[in-house]
C-alpha cells in the first residue's frame, strides 16, 4: 500500500479534551452521577502490626444517616481466586475484612456507609477498635532481606582489585509518594450478580480482572469505567484495597457506594516508590575506561507481597565494562506494598550510577561528558544484542551546545553570584519502554466520521489527543472527524497505562485497526464499477481529508461518504491488534542527557535550581506539544526527588509522620526554573508500527543525578542521599 499522507502526526496540536477539562465537564472517578449512591469512609488501623481484639460500632451505627459498619466480623467471605492477569505482585495479597490481622499502619479495618459524606466521616470517627499490638518492622536497615536476585558477567572482584582507580560509595534514597491531584476514588454498583465500577485507574483491564477474581465473577459480569484520570505517576497501576471495599459495601447495602480516599489515606493505600540502600563499588583505569562495578541493592517491600522493579538493567547496559556484579534484595517490612513510580527502577539506579560517574570524572580530572563517551558500548553487553537505536552521544553533543557546557568551571566552588555558589551538572538517562499486547476497534460511519475505541487510560499525557492523531492519519481523516474513546472495559483490552508503553502498544493496535478500515474502503472503491477509482491498483490509492484518490492524480477519486452511500453501507469496521515486543532481537531503550544549573546559598545551604535542559532520543514524536509537557513534568518530578520529597516513618508504630501536602514537600511554581526540552528527530521501528520509543518515564531518569552533580560543582560537597537537604550542605 502507498504510505498514507501524515497531517496530524508530528503536528503541535492542542488537546482534544482540553475544553472538557477547563470547563469542568471531564468526569473523574468521584464525579460520576450514579443515582441513589451512598457514601463510604474507611476506618484505618492505628497500629503497625498485630490483631484486632474488638470493634465497637454502636455509637457509629446510632449516628443519624449511618446505615452500616462493615468489618471482618460481618463482611462476606470472598473467594479471592488467583488472578494471573492482574498487575499485583506475587504474594498473599491483602484480603480486606477477611480476618483480624493487621499488617501495616493504616490498613482498612472497617468501613462506614451512610447517606451523606458528613455522616460517614463522623461515623468513622466513632468506631472504636482495640488491638493486640506487636512491634512493627519498618526500618530498611534493621530487617532481614529476602532472597536475592543476582547478575554477573566477568569477575567483578578481580576487576576491582586490578583497577587503578576505585570508588566505594554508599547511597540512601528516600521513599517517595505519587501525590497526583485527583485523590483515588471508586463508585461501585451491583445489578444482580453484575458489578459496575467507576474507578481511578491506570489499568482498566487490570482492575476489571482483579474484581472478577476477588468476587469469583465471570468476565462479562464486571465493567470498569475510567474516562479521565487526574494524574497517577504509577499509583493507579493496580487495583487497591479501597476499590474492593467499595464493591463489598455496595453488595452488602444493595445500593451504589462512593468511596474517596483522603490525601492522608493515599500515603498508606496507593503505593509509593520504595526507599533504597545502595552500595556501588566502581573501578576504572587511569584514562577512565571502566573495568568493574559491584552493585549491592536493598529495597523495601511489604511483608505480604514481594514488589520488585527494574533497578538492575541500567547498571548492566548503560556503559561498557567487562566485569559487573549485582545483588538486589527486597526487604520485607510491615508496610503496604510499593508500586511503580515515574521512571521506576531506572530513576533510582540513575542517581547512584550517574553520581558515581561524576565522582569518577572529578577524581580523574576528566570532563563528565568525555568520561561517558569513553565508555560508550557498541552493543547491550548484558544480552549481546545490538541496540535498536542509541543516540546518547548525540544527546550529549546537542545538550552541551544548547546548555553552554563549555562555560562550566570544573573546579568546585569556583563560580559565585553574590552569596550564591553556582554549579553545572549533567547526567545520562536510560529507560526500557514497554511494548505490551493491545487491541483496538475502528468504525468509519456513512457520514464520513470515525470512532476508535480501546480500553486504555489517560492520566494526563494526552492519550485522547495522540491516539486521535494516529487514527486520523491512518484513516485519512481530519482530527475533528475522528473520536477516540477510552477508559471502559467494554472496549478492546489493552495493557497498563504506564511504563512508557501506551503509544507503542495501543498506538500500534489503533494503526492496525484504522489501516484495515481504510483498506476495506479502498477495496470497495476499486471493485465498484461506479467509482472513479474502479480498476485502480489498490496500492496506488491514498486517502486525505476523507477523500480517496490516486496517489499521483488527485483529480481521480471520491469521498468515503459518497462511496459508502452508493454501496448502502452504514459503516465499515475492523479490529486491530498489537502482539507486543515479540521476537525482536534488539536492545530497545530510550535515552536522555539532562543538564542542570543550581545556585546554593553559601551561608544557609539552600539549593535553588536555575535552569534545566533535557535532550531525548525517544524515537518518533507523535505530538510535540504533548511531548514537551511530558518533559516538563518529568523534570519537575525529578526536582522533587532531588531536593524535597521524603516520606518519614515513625518506626515505633509504622505511622507516616508527614502524610499531607503540608508536610510532604513537592515542587511548586517558585521551585521550577527555566526548563527546555529537545527531542532528536528520528524513528525506532523495533517492534512497533509507529517508530516510537515512549517517553513518559525516561524524562525523569537522571534528573536527580544532574542536580546532585551540579550541587557538587557549586559547593565541593558530595551528597549521596536523597533528598539533598540544606543540613547535608552545611
Amino acid at each position: 500500500m502507498s504510505p498514507q499522507p501524515q497531517a496530524a502526526v508530528g503536528a503541535p496540536l492542542s488537546r482534544v479534551d482540553g475544553r472538557l477539562k477547563v470547563t469542568g465537564k471531564a468526569l473523574y472517578a468521584a464525579e460520576h452521577d450514579v443515582e441513589d449512591a451512598l457514601h463510604a469512609v474507611m476506618v484505618d488501623a492505628s497500629i503497625g502490626r498485630g490483631r484486632i481484639t474488638s470493634i465497637d460500632t454502636r455509637d457509629a451505627e446510632a449516628h443519624p444517616g449511618v446505615l452500616r459498619v462493615i468489618s471482618h466480623r460481618n463482611a462476606p467471605k470472598l473467594p479471592y481466586r488467583d488472578n494471573a492477569g492482574s498487575n499485583n505482585p506475587p504474594g498473599r495479597r491483602l484480603r480486606v475484612f477477611q480476618d483480624d490481622r493487621v499488617l501495616f499502619h493504616g490498613q482498612p479495618v472497617a468501613v462506614v456507609v451512610a447517606r451523606t459524606l458528613e455522616a460517614a466521616q463522623h461515623g468513622a470517627s466513632l468506631v472504636k477498635v482495640r488491638y493486640d499490638a506487636e512491634q512493627p518492622s519498618t526500618d530498611l536497615h534493621e530487617a532481614e532481606p529476602g532472597t536475592p536476585t543476582d547478575y554477573a558477567r566477568g569477575d567483578a572482584e578481580a576487576g576491582l582489585r586490578s583497577s587503578a582507580v576505585r570508588l566505594d560509595l554508599t547511597y540512601e534514597l528516600a521513599r517517595n509518594h505519587h501525590n497526583p491531584m485527583e485523590p483515588h476514588a471508586t463508585i461501585a454498583r451491583w445489578d444482580g450478580d453484575k458489578v459496575t465500577v467507576w474507578d481511578k485507574t491506570q489499568w482498566v483491564m487490570g482492575t476489571h480482572d482483579e474484581i472478577a477474581a476477588v468476587f469469583d465473577l465471570p468476565a462479562d459480569s464486571v465493567r470498569v469505567i475510567s474516562p479521565f484520570v487526574g494524574g497517577g505517576f504509577g499509583s493507579g497501576l493496580r487495583c487497591w484495597p479501597h476499590t474492593i471495599v467499595a464493591a463489598v459495601a455496595a453488595r452488602v447495602t444493595k445500593r451504589p457506594v462512593k468511596l474517596v480516599l483522603t490525601r492522608r489515606q493515599m500515603y498508606f493505600g496507593t503505593g509509593f516508590r520504595p526507599s533504597y540502600a545502595y552500595r556501588l563499588r566502581l573501578g576504572s583505569d587511569r584514562r577512565g575506561r571502566l573495568v568493574a562495578a559491584d552493585h549491592r541493592i536493598d529495597a523495601e517491600t511489604s511483608s505480604y507481597e514481594t514488589f520488585t522493579e527494574a533497578v538492575m538493567p541500567a547498571g548492566q547496559m548503560l556503559y561498557s565494562m567487562p566485569n559487573v556484579s549485582q545483588v538486589y534484595r527486597t526487604v520485607p517490612l510491615d508496610v503496604h506494598t510499593p508500586i511503580w513510580m515515574r521512571g521506576p527502577g531506572f530513576a533510582s539506579a540513575s542517581f547512584v550510577i550517574e553520581s558515581a560517574m561524576d565522582e569518577l570524572a572529578h577524581e580523574l580530572g576528566v570532563d563528565p561528558i568525555e568520561l561517558r563517551r569513553r565508555n560508550e558500548p557498541a552493543e547491550d553487553e548484558s544480552t549481546n544484542e545490538p541496540f535498536s537505536t542509541r543516540r546518547l552521544s548525540e544527546c550529549y553533543t546537542v545538550g552541551a551546545r544548547e546548555f553552554g557546557w563549555d562555560r562550566r568551571n570544573p573546579k568546585p566552588r569556583s563560580t559565585r553570584d553574590g552569596d550564591w555558589l553556582i554549579g553545572l551538572g549533567m547526567a545520562a538517562g536510560v529507560y526500557d519502554p514497554g511494548r505490551f499486547p493491545a487491541q483496538a476497534r475502528a468504525r468509519l460511519d456513512a457520514d464520513g466520521t470515525a470512532v476508535v475505541e480501546a480500553a486504555t487510560s489517560d492520566m494526563g499525557p494526552g492519550t485522547y489527543t495522540s491516539q486521535t492523531q494516529v487514527a486520523a492519519d491512518a484513516l485519512g481523516l481530519t482530527m475533528r472527524t475522528v473520536t477516540f474513546r477510552l477508559g471502559d472495559s467494554l472496549y478492546p483490552p489493552t495493557s497498563p497505562h504506564g511504563g512508557s508503553a501506551t503509544m507503542a502498544s495501543v498506538g500500534s493496535a489503533v494503526v492496525d485497526a484504522c489501516n484495515k478500515v481504510r483498506q476495506q474502503a479502498i477495496k470497495l472503491a476499486v471493485e465498484d464499477r461506479e467509482s472513479p477509482l474502479y480498476g485502480v491498483n489498490a496500492d496506488d490509492v491514498v486517502v486525505r481529508n476523507g477523500r480517496l484518490h490516486v496517489r499521483n492524480d488527485t483529480t481521480r477519486g471520491e469521498t468515503y461518504k459518497s462511496l459508502l452511500a452508493r454501496n448502502d453501507r452504514t459503516h465499515l469496521e475492523a479490529g486491530g491488534t498489537y502482539n507486543g515486543a515479540g521476537s525482536d532481537r534488539s536492545a530497545y531503550f530510550a535515552y536522555n542527557a539532562t543538564f542542570a544549573e543550581v545556585a546554593v546559598d553559601a551561608n544557609l545551604g539552600l539549593v535553588r535550581v536555575r535552569r534545566m535542559l533535557g535532550v531525548y532520543d525517544a524515537g518518533r514524536i507523535i505530538s510535540p506539544k504533548l511531548a514537551e509537557s511530558q518533559a516538563y513534568g518529568g523534570i519537575v518530578g525529578g526536582i522533587g526527588t532531588a531536593l524535597l520529597e521524603h516520606t518519614v516513618t515513625d518506626h515505633r508504630d509504622g505511622r507516616i509522620v508527614n502524610a499531607s501536602l503540608a508536610d510532604y514537600l513537592v515542587p511548586v511554581n517558585a521551585d521550577i526554573p527555566d526548563i527546555k526540552a529537545i527531542y532528536l528527530d528520528g524513528e525506532d521501528n523495533a517492534g512497533n508500527l509507529l517508530g516510537v520509543k515512549g517517553l513518559g518515564e525516561v524524562v525523569q531518569v537522571g534528573v536527580a543525578a544532574a542536580i546532585g552533580n551540579a550541587v557538587f560543582n557549586a559547593t565541593g560537597r558530595r551528597v549521596r542521599q536523597l533528598p539533598i537537604t540544606a543540613e547535608a550542605l552545611l
